[in-house]
């Protein structure tokens, strides 16, 4: 009996004291759970209420750091632009600026250059960065990529400076001209050959104001507000015309070919401006007794037929490195030859600008020596033409050369305009 009881009493005992133990260790558990660890330290739970919410929709990079700058949130736009690496912010500036926010609360704001991520070359991101703090201990860094606003600011700046000094030259001149006339007063003969020359600059002049004027019409009209179906042929035809002296002065033949009856959609008047500038360019370029060749074509593209124009000379082409430039305001490939034919470095660029505002794009192919192809590629005006029919003249899609890239090649059926 006491031997039983003993045991009882043993088990009684032991039973107490595994209860104690499982309350003790279900205690420790939730305290356990409850300490801050690392990974807690740095989630969004520390951030004052709605700040995610704004980063996440911030179109500028934003970075939150905490008071051992480690990175506690960034937005996407941050880490493509390859501010935070890691964990850490990358860009050491900018981490300095943050440490004295943190330190005296003031907010600080600078304008940096970056090295772009991914190249190998020499390009910098221009970006504005701003700290800030943001509660206690946190501090907030946004950074605005201001590169785009740069080139912008620089164009413009550029044009302007081109513009003035493209009007200072033929205005210049004409006083020049004009005091060496009243000079020459009494020398006929002199003031004939002055005269000449201040109705040479008064053109250059009239023509720069005129392509200056041309080229803010087409960047700010909508020109499918005025669209109608264009013959192609009737565009080629005037754009003929246009250089038509000059081109017989220089004994250079003009040739005209390709797909008769074509029509494309858009404004007339811009249409026929952005063809006669190629072919008036193209026969400026070239040598005496070369050819300038104008053919058009049907292409089928994903979108919908396309018209190619293909402008071909036999000049004096233009460089690889130039290529990329002959768009541009102003730019030149021959300065001297510009100055020459009156050329104001403008007429290309009324023409980028008219064929993307028709939906369509200008491409240039071209060899040093050989000549250039300057091809004007528009939608083709649908309702003209039966879309479901097929001929000789379609071109596969998949066929991108550049038609007539070769100067001598022959035109198909060309028409010879002298």
């Amino acid at each position: 009996m006491d031997v039983n009881a003993a045991v009882a009493a043993a088990a009684a005992i032991a039973g107490l004291c595994t209860g104690v133990i499982a309350m003790l260790a279900f205690r420790w558990s939730e305290r356990d759970q409850a300490r801050p660890t690392r990974t807690s330290l740095h989630t969004d739970a520390v951030l004052p209420p709605g700040v995610d919410t704004v980063l996440s929709v911030l179109r500028s990079s934003a970075v939150v750091l905490d008071e051992s700058d480690s990175v506690v949130k960034a937005s996407s736009a941050a880490y493509a632009l390859g501010l935070v690496r890691g964990g850490k912010l990358a860009v050491e500036p900018m981490l300095h600026m943050a440490r004295d926010t943190r330190r005296d609360g003031e907010i600080r704001q600078v304008e940096l250059d970056l090295p772009r991520r991914g190249t190998g070359r020499g390009e910098a991101l221009a970006v504005s960065a701003r700290v800030a703090p943001l509660g206690s201990r946190l501090v907030l860094l946004r950074v605005e990529d201001l590169t785009e606003a740069r080139r912008i600011e620089a164009v413009r700046r550029d044009f302007v400076a081109n513009v003035s000094h493209e009007l200072k030259t033929p205005t210049g001149a004409l006083s020049l001209l004009s005091e060496a006339v009243m000079d020459a007063s009494d020398d006929p003969e002199a003031v004939t050959r002055f005269a000449g020359r201040m109705q040479i600059e008064a053109t250059r002049l009239t023509n720069l104001v005129q392509e200056l004027i041309d080229l803010s019409r087409v960047q700010n009209d909508n020109p499918l507000e005025d669209a109608e179906p264009v013959r192609v042929d009737e565009l080629v035809a005037e754009a003929i015309d246009r250089s038509r002296h000059s081109a017989s002065t220089k004994q250079i033949t003009m040739a005209a070919g390709g797909t008769a009856d074509l029509h494309v959609w858009g404004n007339r008047g811009q249409l026929a401006a952005a063809l006669g500038n190629l072919v008036e360019n193209a026969v400026n370029y070239s040598p005496a007794r070369t050819r300038v060749g104008i053919s058009a074509r049907r292409v089928a593209a994903p979108g919908g037929d396309l018209i190619e124009i293909a402008v071909t000379d036999q000049g004096i082409g233009i460089s690889e490195k130039e290529r990329e430039r002959v768009f541009e305001r102003f730019y030149r490939v021959d300065p001297a030859r510009s100055r020459a034919t009156g050329g104001t470095g403008l007429g290309l660029a009324i023409v980028k600008h008219v064929a993307a505002s028709h939906g369509g794009e200008v491409t240039v192919w071209s060899s040093e020596g050989q000549g250039s192809t300057f091809t004007l590629r528009l939608p083709e005006a649908g309702a003209v033409r039966d879309r479901s029919s097929t001929g000789p003249d379609r071109v596969d899609e998949d066929d991108d050369r550049p038609y007539d890239t070769d100067p001598n090649a022959e035109i198909p059926a060309p028409e010879v305009l002298p």
